[in-house]
């Protein structure tokens, strides 16, 4: 199984990495996971709303490019589905059954993803109702997608 994860900006908080490497060390038992970031674009100091569409349609258009064929895609999104850890498993085993092998997951920016690509993904998903920096976020979506793996495979760390 393959996961992609596209992300918005580069990793610059020294405190979560440790963590990061930690979860993609442990994923690598289970599937191939490639982590690409695409340039971040600089938000105005008082940004007017039409200046977060032209920075989201920016980024968005990096973001469609890096999307692999034929690949599940799931968009975090806090306007998304809220999921259990269980739900989510069975979601990843029950698409696998359908004959996808490569998932991708998008996360945005500071200012999130743009309306045109989350209509270009097949899900969008909420890790929560709150906000978290879009650092926070990959540190909890790896920790979802490996507490995925270790719950379909019967294995004890979710319990």
């Amino acid at each position: 199984m393959k996961i992609n994860i596209i992300a918005v900006g580069k990793m610059s908080s020294d405190f979560l990495e440790p963590a990061l490497l930690e979860f993609q060390k442990r994923l690598k038992h289970y599937c191939d996971l490639n982590i690409i970031e695409v340039e971040a674009e600089k938000l105005p100091k008082n940004p007017a709303a039409k200046d977060i569409e032209n920075l989201q349609a920016l980024e968005g258009e990096r973001i469609l490019k890096k999307i692999a064929e034929r690949s599940y895609v799931f968009a975090l999104d806090i306007k998304g589905k809220p999921m259990t850890s269980k739900g989510f498993a069975r979601s990843l085993n029950n698409l696998k059954l359908r004959g996808y092998s490569s998932f991708t997951f998008l996360i945005g920016g500071a200012t999130g993803l743009s309306d045109f690509v989350l209509k270009e993904a097949d899900y969008r998903i909420s890790l929560s109702h709150m906000t978290f920096t879009h650092q926070m976020v990959r540190l909890i979506l790896l920790e979802q997608i490996y507490r995925a793996f270790k719950i379909n495979n019967n294995e004890p760390y979710h319990l």
